[in-house]
């Protein structure tokens, strides 16, 4: 992956630090640590690959878990060294998702690669990333992938919010004038793809699917709604979201997904 402008300008202006700090972001950040909380055993070492500002690594950290991270943006990594608390085990190295030469095979109890799949955009190079997080991981060791699903965004921030027009993206071979598939581009700085782009990736992987996970479901579509909600509401709609989000049928509407496999 070559490092975009796009890319850097969007994460030096981008409070990255406090997107899972709302409420409709937290049930992102919820999720995702509910899963991988289950595969966490006394002793697990974890590495978050593309860490941001560290959100999971700390948190991950401060259970007492051994971290190591890798981040391609600098100034994530100072925002992250900023975040740190004294008794963490935790290191952070500059480095990209591509590349993770510096790093052992099978090491790795539990490794995270919830970013670096949102700004590639090739089968090739999503695979290598995926191949690199693999090969660090010990046998029978768990890898957690997340995506950004197209239908979600789409219905999100184009059908309702109106920060897309979706007539242009169509007129400019953006999303698919049939299928409403999307065709992303480095400088549009996320990659959209569904379900079925997902399973023709990983279908060259020795690896064992345990969980396919609609991290946030309907959350960003009905954001407003959920920031409004009181402690209880809030969560009872947790509840439900964590009793739905792998329903085959509620899959495919959600802005994030997560692909949890056992190498």
């Amino acid at each position: 992956m070559k490092t975009t402008p796009y890319l850097i300008d969007f994460y030096n202006h981008y409070d990255e630090d406090n997107r899972l700090a709302f409420p409709h972001g937290s049930v992102e950040f919820l999720t995702t640590m509910r899963y991988i909380e289950r595969y966490l055993t006394s002793g697990s070492r974890v590495l978050e690959i593309g860490a941001g500002t560290g959100r999971y690594s700390h948190a991950l950290a401060r259970q007492g878990y051994l971290v190591d991270a890798v981040e391609l943006v600098e100034h994530n990594i100072e925002v992250f060294w900023e975040n740190t608390e004294p008794d963490e085990q935790i290191t952070i190295v500059q480095g990209n998702a591509l590349d993770l030469s510096s790093f052992p095979a099978d090491t790795y109890d539990i490794t995270l690669l919830l970013g670096p799949l949102y700004h590639l955009y090739t089968p090739e190079d999503k695979r290598q990333a995926l191949g690199e997080a693999i090969r660090i991981t010990k046998p029978g060791g768990v890898i957690f992938a997340a995506y950004v699903i197209s239908d979600g965004c789409l219905l999100d921030e184009g059908f309702k919010r109106g920060n897309v027009n979706v007539a242009e993206y169509i007129k400019e071979g953006l999303l698919n004038a049939q299928t409403f598939a999307a065709n992303s581009e480095p400088k549009d700085l996320f990659e959209l793809v569904r379900k079925e782009d997902i399973d023709a990736l990983m279908s060259v992987f020795p690896v064992t699917r345990l969980h396919y996970v609609a991290a946030d479901g309907c959350t960003l579509l009905m954001r407003e709604a959920i920031d409004a909600m009181d402690s209880d509401i809030f969560a009872l709609y947790m509840r439900y979201h964590f009793a739905t989000c792998e329903r085959e049928d509620l899959l495919g509407i959600t802005s994030h997904a997560l692909d949890i496999f056992r190498k």
